[in-house]
C-alpha cells in the first residue's frame, strides 16, 4: 500500500478531523481568525492525527473519542510550528508563507499561543485524568526541548546523546503519545498500550532524523524552505556532529567549525553542506534512522494482525523513507 492509498482508506475520518480543526480555532476576533486559517490552509501530513486513530483501531474504537485525542494533539503540533518560525525566522513552511511572514512576530507567537490555548480547552473534555496527565507532560517536555535547541545554536560540542535527547522531546515525544493515548482511549491493556507508546517513539525519533538528512539533500521546492535552513541558523544536527567530529579528515571539521563560529552561514551554507556530505555525516544520520525504525517494526510484531498493523508498517516505512 502506498502512503496515498492510506490517506485514501481514512479519507472521511481525515475530513471529520480536518473540519473539526477549522471548527477548534475558530474565533470571533477577526485576526486570529485569519491567522489561525493562514495556518490550517498551509495543510500538513497530520500524522498525529493518524496515528491515533490507527492506535484506536487495536481496541474499542469510538471516533468521536478518539477525535477529540487527534485534533488536541494536531493543535499542540500546529501551536509549536507558529512560535517555531518566529525563532526560525521562516518565511515559507511547506512553500506557504508563515504567519510571522504575513504579519509579524507578535501576531504569531499570540496566535501560537492561541491555538494551544483552544487545544487545552479541548483536553479538558477527556474523560480520563491519565491522558491529561499525560498530555500535560509531553507539553512540558517539548518546551524544555525548544529552549534547550534555542540554547545550543551554533553549539559546536555537542554529541549523540545531546542530539538524541533534543529530537525526542522535539518530535518523537508527540508522536509517541499519539499512539499512547489513541491506545489507552481505546480501552487498551497496559501491554499493548506501551508497544504502541515505543512504536510511536522509534517512529518519531525516524522521522526527525530524516527531516535532518533532508535539510541537506532534498530541493527548495520539496522542502518548502530554502536547504540548507537549519544549519544556517545554526542547529546542529545529526549530519553536523558526525562530520564536526570527523578524524579522517580534520581539515574539513576544522573548516566546517569556523563556518559555524563565524555565525554567517547565509554566504556560505553550499561549503557547509558539501563539508557534511563528503564527511558521511548523512551515511551515518541514514543508518541510524534506519536502526530506529527496525525497533518500531520489532515493536509493531508483538501486537495483533489486523489492517491497522499493516498500516502502520506502511506509514512508518513512509516516514523513514521519504524524500520530502
Amino acid at each position: 500500500m502506498k502512503i496515498v492509498n492510506l490517506y485514501n482508506k481514512m479519507r472521511p475520518e481525515l475530513v471529520k478531523v480536518e473540519n473539526q480543526l477549522q471548527l477548534e480555532v475558530d474565533s470571533d476576533h477577526l485576526l486570529l481568525k485569519q491567522t489561525a486559517q493562514h495556518l490550517l490552509e498551509a495543510g500538513g501530513k497530520r500524522i498525529r492525527p493518524i496515528f491515533v486513530l490507527l492506535a484506536g483501531r487495536f481496541g474499542e474504537y469510538n471516533f468521536d473519542k478518539l477525535s477529540k485525542v487527534a485534533i488536541a494533539l494536531e493543535l499542540i503540533h500546529m501551536a509549536s510550528l507558529v512560535h517555531d518560525d518566529v525563532i526560525d525566522n521562516a518565511s515559507t513552511r511547506r512553500g506557504y508563507p508563515t504567519v510571522k511572514a504575513e504579519w509579524d512576530n507578535l501576531t504569531a507567537m499570540y496566535t501560537g499561543d492561541y491555538i494551544l490555548a483552544r487545544s487545552l480547552l479541548l483536553i479538558t473534555q477527556l474523560d480520563s485524568a491519565e491522558m491529561q496527565k499525560i498530555l500535560s507532560r509531553a507539553m512540558v517536555e517539548m518546551c524544555e526541548g525548544e529552549i534547550e535547541q534555542i540554547r545550543d545554536f551554533f553549539n559546536i560540542d555537542q554529541d549523540l546523546p545531546n542530539y538524541l535527547k533534543r529530537i525526542k522531546r522535539k518530535t518523537a515525544l508527540l508522536i509517541s503519545v499519539s499512539c499512547h493515548l489513541g491506545a489507552i482511549a481505546s480501552k487498551l491493556d497496559n501491554k499493548q498500550a506501551n508497544l504502541l507508546k515505543m512504536f510511536g517513539y522509534h517512529v518519531g525519533m525516524a522521522f526527525q532524523i530524516t527531516d535532518d538528512i533532508l535539510d541537506f539533500t532534498a530541493t527548495s521546492e520539496q522542502l518548502g524552505k530554502p536547504a540548507g535552513s537549519d544549519l544556517k541558523q545554526g542547529n546542529i544536527t545529526l549530519p553536523v556532529i558526525y562530520a564536526l567530529q570527523q578524524t579522517e579528515k580534520p581539515e574539513l571539521a576544522a573548516k566546517l567549525k569556523e563556518l559555524i563560529l563565524s555565525k554567517d552561514l547565509n554566504n556560505h551554507v553550499d561549503v557547509a553542506i558539501k563539508i557534511v556530505k563528503e564527511s558521511g555525516g548523512l551515511d551515518y544520520a541514514q543508518k541510524l534512522s534506519d536502526q530506529y525504525l527496525l525497533k518500531a517494526f520489532r515493536a509493531l510484531e508483538k501486537l495483533p494482525d489486523i489492517t491497522a498493523k499493516k498500516q502502520f508498517y506502511e506509514i512508518a516505512t513512509f516516514i523513514g523513507k521519504r524524500d520530502y
